[in-house]
């Protein structure tokens, strides 16, 4: 019998550390850790959703489901946490002799929320019941903090997708950019998005790696998504450098790059697959079709274009490919709304990310 008990210590000490840690990976260290608790919260939650919003009828109902989605996965995450260091209490209240595990349980619930209707006497008992009202606590204390970080972020990654609507249009892309711009007689004024963009992205690069949840938080309109956004800016970039006939736009090739680098890590860690060294040639999901009538169009506009159509596609599919399938991939993850050149072509999420946490 004492060594049942030993056993239960141990596995409830386990059980109290292992959350402990899955905490404070989640919401102190300021890089992306993945945690088995909080993997498996997601996951689970987002098999339920993506459940019910497979019965709703059109877009509009699927993505008012999916927005609960990571804001009740947030909520359910100290839930999980508390409930599993409740447990772990009462396994050791257990094995420190308490009278029966009904005792143990009484116990260890009045001591996590500080309830004080049960009293522990003994010296042991007591100290672990000290440690877990101020892991209660800090739990707690934690969320609330962890809460206006995850809005604040939210809200500067909204700010430049809202912004995007007035130059390239709802939902965004790329040859609608160069068009506006065309349009209003600024061809060629397009440093400050390229510029603003490389912040952005490497925000989103740091936020949403250390707070996994803000890439599931969806845009305030349901035609909004910041993975259509970070499509159509990336798409104009790369259009303006293979296309648009002009000086070179070093710019544009660096916000690219910020971009691709940015989506990789994102995708690398939700374990979405990708070649992280493809070949300029490799195929990408726009055909050349889809890519001749966009040209056309911004002809149509004014634009001057560069007279080697067929250059001109080659340049393009060898920027694009580098973005390409972490852009689809992301796309499909997030069950981003329907945009051109992105999630109009993206597979939809149908398993867990493959990456393990700890």
């Amino acid at each position: 019998m004492i060594a049942v008990r030993m056993l239960c210590f141990v596995l409830g000490l386990g059980l109290v550390v292992g959350t402990v840690g899955s905490a404070i990976r989640t919401m102190v260290v300021p890089r992306g850790l993945p945690t088995f608790i909080a993997r498996w919260v997601f996951v689970l939650l987002r098999y339920l959703f993506r459940a019910l919003s497979g019965r709703a009828p059109d877009y509009e109902r699927t993505d008012r489901v999916m927005a609960m989605y990571a804001p009740l996965s947030l909520l359910a995450l100290p839930v999980v946490w508390l409930s599993i260091v409740l447990s772990g209490y009462t396994l050791m209240y257990w094995a420190l002799d308490t009278a029966s595990v009904r005792d143990a349980f009484r116990l260890s619930g009045s001591s996590l929320f500080t309830l004080g209707f049960e009293r522990p006497d003994q010296l042991p008992q007591m100290a672990l019941s000290f440690t877990q009202a101020g892991m209660g606590i800090g739990l707690l204390a934690l969320l609330i903090t962890y809460l206006p970080s995850i809005y604040s972020t939210f809200a500067r990654r909204e700010t430049a997708v809202a912004l995007l609507e007035t130059r390239a249009g709802l939902p965004p892309s790329g040859p609608n950019l160069i068009i506006r711009y065309q349009r209003i007689g600024w061809p060629g004024g397009y440093e400050e998005v390229w510029k603003s963009w490389q912040q952005w992205f490497a925000e989103v690069e740091e936020s949403h790696t250390s707070i996994p949840a803000l890439a599931f938080f969806r845009s305030p309109q349901p035609d909004q998504s910041w993975v259509t956004a970070a499509g159509a800016v990336l798409d104009a970039a790369a259009l303006v450098v293979s296309t648009v006939d002009g000086e070179r736009d070093p710019e544009a090739q660096f916000l690219i790059r910020s971009g691709y680098v940015s989506l990789r890590r994102l995708a690398s860690y939700f374990g979405l697959p990708f070649d992280p060294d493809p070949r300029p040639d490799d195929p990408i999901s726009v055909t050349r079709a889809e890519f001749d009538e966009a040209l056309e169009r911004m002809a149509g506009a004014g634009v001057n274009l560069r007279a080697d159509r067929d250059q001109a596609w080659r340049d393009f599919a060898g920027w694009r490919v580098n973005y390409d399938t972490v852009l689809l991939g992301l796309a499909g993850y997030t069950m981003a709304p329907p945009a051109p050149w992105s999630s109009d072509r993206a597979t939809p999420w149908n398993r867990p990310p493959l990456r393990r946490g700890r």
